[in-house]
């Protein structure tokens, strides 16, 4: 291999990563606080890709001019407030809450994919880009749009571990996601912080769709294989963790594009699975989960 070689993998496994880490992180405070797997996240952001699509593209206005980012980021917000107050919110008493709530938010998946393909087509769309040209970054040229992405994810990243660790709201959050209980005897309004955490989520989910939209071509299933692959990421880093979140999700994107290289698109899915299937198994709680007693 070149050094030229090299250097594109690299930063092709970057722009995945950045765009996992987004996914995924809001898959994983989800997880941390509620105890549930949202699988609706996906869909959250092929709303928001689509609602962008149509703000800015289809009226001809561009991302900025058109507020068509934050309008997009808005609708999956609250798209994802909708869905904890009607599908998850009634169940939180019950014993069986991880499965319902696995039944409820594929059943939002479906209808919001389903709804998609009803108000946009099946047509294949795609984002004007919101930094337009190319960039030459690390000897490798990318577009500035995919540029914009890996720095932009770290930013947010770090600004979403500065709230939770340092906002009073924050340290609600973690509190919660520790030990609900506890939190509500010390006077911690637990549903609020719930919301809260499904705003945070979809937020994240609503600003990768924007990103990514513009990159990839928008479909109904859009968000299917990033929500698949976040999965995997909240799962190796360790559930309950968000710092292992995003430490899998970088080490996951170079592998992944690493493996696309060396053994083509098709089968590197395949490794990533026997990759986690292995990790698991010498260490089931992930990389860096806590060992449940």
């Amino acid at each position: 291999m070149t050094a030229d070689t090299i250097s594109a993998v690299f930063v092709s496994g970057i722009v995945l990563a950045s765009v996992y880490a987004l996914m995924a992180s809001g898959l994983s405070l989800v997880w941390t606080t509620l105890g549930i797997f949202n699988f609706a996240h996906g869909a959250l952001m092929t709303l928001a890709a689509y609602v962008a699509w149509t703000v800015s593209d289809a009226a001809g206005l561009g991302l900025w001019l058109g507020a068509g980012i934050a309008v997009a980021i808005a609708a999956a917000v609250g798209a994802g407030i909708l869905m904890e107050r009607l599908i998850v919110r009634p169940f939180y008493d019950h014993r069986d809450i991880l499965l319902i709530t696995v039944m409820t938010t594929l059943a939002a998946m479906i209808f919001i994919e389903k709804g998609s393909q009803l108000v946009w087509g099946a047509r294949l769309k795609q984002l004007r880009p919101i930094v337009p040209g190319q960039v030459n970054f690390l000897g490798t040229t990318i577009s500035a749009q995919e540029t914009l992405i890996i720095v932009l994810a770290p930013v947010i990243l770090g600004l979403l571990w500065l709230f939770l660790r340092n906002s009073r709201i924050g340290r609600g959050i973690r509190a919660v996601g520790q030990n609900p209980n506890a939190a509500r005897l010390i006077g911690i309004d637990v549903s609020r912080l719930f919301i809260i955490t499904f705003a945070l989520s979809a937020a994240l989910a609503g600003l990768t769709g924007v990103l990514l939209g513009s990159v990839r071509m928008v479909t109904p299933a859009f968000g299917s294989e990033p929500l698949v692959k976040a999965l995997i990421i909240v799962i190796f880093g360790g559930l309950g963790s968000l710092g292992g979140t995003i430490l899998a999700a970088y080490l996951i994107g170079l592998l992944e594009a690493a493996l696309i290289f060396f053994i083509g698109i098709y089968w590197a899915p395949s490794m990533i699975f026997i990759l986690l299937i292995v990790v698991l198994l010498v260490r089931p709680q992930g990389l860096l989960g806590k060992v449940v007693r």
